[in-house]
This record gives structure tokens, C-alpha cells and sequence, in this order.
């Protein structure tokens, strides 16, 4: 498993670079540019523009600029300055990618724990109550827009009198030092992008689970398993439950990048921390280090995201052997 491992690892860095170079061309083929806004200004003159571009070296080649870039992360880890403000993009990533990788990895284990057992009930007892009322909860989780989620959200905790919305921390604990009292502060705070970001996600991977487990619990080895006498849980857990999950661990790779990329809008609605604001006026503004940057952090995401998935799929099955 190690040569595997080692292989898969080493295969990213091709795979890394050919997207990093896909997404650095597609950049440059946008209407416009960084600097049409200064062009378009009549507070700035031509030579002042010529200068701004030599300072970030627009004013050569793209495969020039692409090689240079690629350059300066492979010797010194600088991937570049953002036009915006001048500053190194790693240092503007950095502030954000903590916040957003905790999100990812809070909102991935909520998910999991509420969808796994609500698809389990729905496909175990498909008729009841309490089945029914979960479904509909789970069209809803599907249609409603996670954005409009937590404007319903913020609403409701303004209606009773809360103040605990918008953001991660209250004023007077933004810049204050860990302990007890922000703590509980960021839990008061967190419950609601948690909500907002993670009913989509909870309703599809219920839905997903019900139907691998109605399929599974149909097979012949179920009822092989029934007939000899085998009793009701051991089969359901033991037998259904664990060979119905091997689809959604695989599935569970492209759930870390998609929610850095997906979650834009409701972070903007919460002002939350994170990657997503980030990337978006990255994008209007056409801030290609920063851009590019941040979808080859998303890419590599993805693959490491594959990469643990696969892991957790032989340790759940041990029938797959990688070689």
C-alpha cells in the first residue's frame, strides 16, 4: 500500500501542473484585464500604467509570466503578489485557508453523522411517520438554496432577540486570545453556517445511502443470510450497512473542494473567513496569481481528497487490495 501511496503522490505533481497551466491561459482569454480599470481612469496616465505593468511583469510573454510564476514556487514557495493590494499571495491565502479547511472538515463530519443514520431508518422502515417527514425534509434540503438557508436562519435568531449572526467570532472577540469565553462564542456563531452549508450536502448522501441500502438489503446474500438464521442486526450491519457505504466513501473525495468552491454566496451572506469571497473578487478583478493559486490548492484538494477516500475504502473493505 506504501508504493501505492507514494505513486498516487507523486502523480499529482504532473496532474498539479497541467491544471495550473490550463487555468493560467484560461485567465488571459477573459475581456479585459487588471489594468483596463486604471486605463479607463483618467487620473491615470499612460506611463504610470506602463509602469504597473513591468512591476508585476504583464508586459511579457504568458508563458514567460506562467514560467516564472511556476518558478518562484518551486525555488522560494512565492506564488506571486496580488494585484489588489501588493501583497504575497500566500500570505492573503494563508489568513483564510484555516477557517476554511475547518468549515470543510466540520461540515463533512456533521453530514456524515446525521445522513448516514437517517438514510439507514428511511430504507429499514420506509413507510412510517417519522420516514416520511425526513424525506420531505430531504426535498427541501435538495431545492432550497444554501444562501437563502441562512438568510431564513439569521431571521429567525434576529425574531428571538439574538444577536450571535454573521461571522465566526462577536466584535469583542475577533482579535482576542483563545480561551473558554471564545470558545463559546464561536459555537454560538458557527451553528448557523454549519446548518446553512451542510442540509444540501445531508439530504443528497441520505438519499444516496437509502437507495445502496434498499439495493443491498435486496441481494441474494442478504437472504442467504436471513435464511440461516443470522440475526436482524448483525445482518443489517454487518452485511448490508458496510457494503452499502463502499459508494459513498468514494464519493466522499470531491466533497472537500466542492464545499471551499460551492460555498461562495452563503459565505459573502455570513461574512464568514474563508476562500470563497476571496476567489470571487479574485475573479471580478481578474487577479490571475490569486486565481490560479487558489484553484490549484482547490485541485490538489480534490486529489488528496481521492487519495483519503481510497484509503478509507480498504480499511472499510478489506476485500479491495491496491496494488
Amino acid at each position: 500500500m506504501l508504493r501505492f501511496v507514494i505513486r498516487r503522490v507523486l502523480l499529482m505533481v504532473p496532474a498539479l501542473l497541467v491544471v495550473s497551466a490550463i487555468v493560467f491561459a484560461v485567465i488571459q482569454l477573459q475581456p479585459g484585464g487588471f489594468l483596463t480599470q486604471y486605463l479607463e481612469d483618467p487620473r491615470f496616465s499612460p506611463q504610470t500604467v506602463e509602469t504597473i505593468k513591468r512591476q508585476f511583469g504583464l508586459d511579457r510573454p504568458l508563458h514567460v509570466q506562467y514560467l516564472r510564476w511556476i518558478q518562484g514556487i518551486v525555488t522560494r514557495g512565492d506564488f506571486g503578489y496580488s494585484f489588489l493590494n501588493g501583497r504575497p499571495v500566500a500570505g492573503l491565502i494563508w489568513e483564510r485557508v484555516g477557517w476554511t479547511v475547518f468549515l470543510a472538515l466540520v461540515t463533512i463530519a456533521c453530514t456524515w453523522v446525521i445522513a448516514i443514520p437517517l438514510g439507514i431508518y428511511t430504507a429499514v422502515r420506509p413507510r412510517g411517520a417519522a420516514a416520511t417527514a425526513v424525506n420531505l425534509v430531504s426535498y427541501l434540503g435538495q431545492a432550497m438554496p444554501d444562501f437563502l438557508l441562512a438568510l431564513l436562519l439569521i431571521a429567525f435568531v434576529l425574531s428571538r432577540g439574538g444577536a450571535n449572526v454573521g461571522g465566526l467570532f462577536s466584535p469583542q472577540y475577533i482579535d482576542a486570545p483563545w480561551g473558554w469565553a471564545r470558545v463559546r462564542d464561536m459555537l454560538a456563531h458557527l451553528w448557523i453556517p454549519i446548518a446553512a452549508i451542510s442540509l444540501e450536502g445531508v439530504a443528497a448522501l441520505m438519499r444516496q445511502m437509502r437507495a445502496q441500502l434498499l439495493d443491498v438489503l435486496g441481494a441474494d446474500y442478504i437472504r442467504t443470510a436471513h435464511a440461516k438464521g443470522v440475526a436482524e442486526q448483525r445482518v443489517l450491519w454487518k452485511h448490508a450497512v458496510r457494503n452499502a457505504v463502499n459508494p459513498l466513501i468514494s464519493l466522499a473525495g470531491l466533497s472537500l473542494p466542492g464545499l471551499i468552491s460551492s460555498t461562495i454566496l452563503v459565505s459573502i451572506v455570513l461574512n464568514l473567513p474563508t476562500i470563497g469571497p476571496f476567489l470571487y473578487d479574485s475573479l471580478l478583478n481578474k487577479d490571475q496569481y490569486v486565481v490560479t493559486t487558489l484553484l490549484l490548492i482547490s485541485s490538489l484538494l480534490l486529489m488528496v481528497g481521492n487519495l483519503l477516500a481510497d484509503l478509507a475504502l480498504l480499511w472499510v473493505d478489506p476485500r479491495i487490495r491496491y496494488q
